[in-house]
């Protein structure tokens, strides 16, 4: 055990440092701060391309509606339009959108493993079934991020829209933190751990998204002056990153926190894993 860890477990109080101790152990044997910027990296370079190509192949229209919704500062949603509208649906053909799809399919493979890291469960098995998972698993992903701006907007038309909004991101939170696992590993996930990370999940990004909120179209517009499009890059890793740390964070605590759970809410089917 390290000094940090150490004068961490002396601050804590008496009745919560075997869980605390549990959790610094589990924060070490899953590899969080490694595999959270895997999932950034696998994210950046899996959903901003298929990102462009729906936006090619939707026209300008679409494209300007796309762009609104994602709700950039000036001068970065002016390198969106430009990285969209020097897109067009001629360079996406058949194959070269499945090549973007399959592609895309590292992100998928990424967060599997990070799964099974986390909660040691064997998952699918390789093969062309488990691609189609992978597949529809980033194709999930990207539906989240457009519909969760969208039914955001669809709230402000709402009289309580500023409470409406934070339901409605809560809701999907949870939602998108239990359908990943279970969509990638299958039914093996135990239900506690699968319900508890999906919970804690959206919690967490309670708090991350409202200081999101307001870091982050600053850091977009100072990153875009000064750096131009890399800059720009560099920001959305670095939000990327973030945003996987919580994921991870919320499927470790689950771990944690099941085994403290009532028995009548733990899954008693013994394949499910441990």
């Amino acid at each position: 055990m390290t000094t940090l860890s150490r004068r961490v477990l002396d601050a804590v109080p008496h009745p919560l440092r075997a869980a605390v101790q549990r959790l610094l152990g589990e924060l070490v044997r899953v590899q969080i701060f490694d595999r959270a910027m895997t999932l950034a990296a696998q994210a950046f370079t899996s959903l901003f391309p298929l990102v462009i190509m729906i936006g090619a192949l939707s026209g300008s229209a679409a494209r300007d509606r796309l762009t609104d919704l994602i709700r950039l500062p000036a001068d970065s949603t002016r390198l969106v339009q430009d990285a969209l509208g020097g897109s067009r649906s001629g360079a996406f053909g058949v194959l070269g959108s499945l090549i973007v799809v399959l592609s895309a399919t590292g992100l998928a493979r990424a967060l599997a493993r990070a799964y099974r890291a986390t909660w040691s469960v064997a998952g699918r098995r390789a093969g062309p079934a488990d691609t189609g998972w992978q597949i529809g698993t980033v194709l999930l992903v990207v539906l989240f991020l457009i519909g969760v701006r969208l039914l955001v907007h669809l709230t402000d038309l709402l009289p309580a829209a500023g409470v409406a909004g934070v339901v409605v991101t809560l809701l999907a939170d949870c939602g998108l933190a239990v359908l990943l696992p279970r969509v990638l590993l299958g039914p093996v996930v135990p239900r506690d751990r699968l319900l508890l990370g999906g919970l804690l999940f959206g919690l967490i990004m309670l708090g991350v998204r409202a200081a999101g909120a307001i870091y982050l179209p600053r850091a977009l517009q100072s990153s875009t002056e000064r750096y131009g499009t890399i800059g720009l890059a560099f920001t959305y890793i670095g939000w990327l990153y973030v945003l996987s740390f919580c994921l991870l964070l919320s499927a470790i605590l689950a771990v944690v926190l099941a085994d403290r759970l009532p028995r009548w809410f733990v899954r008693s089917d013994p394949a499910a894993g441990p």
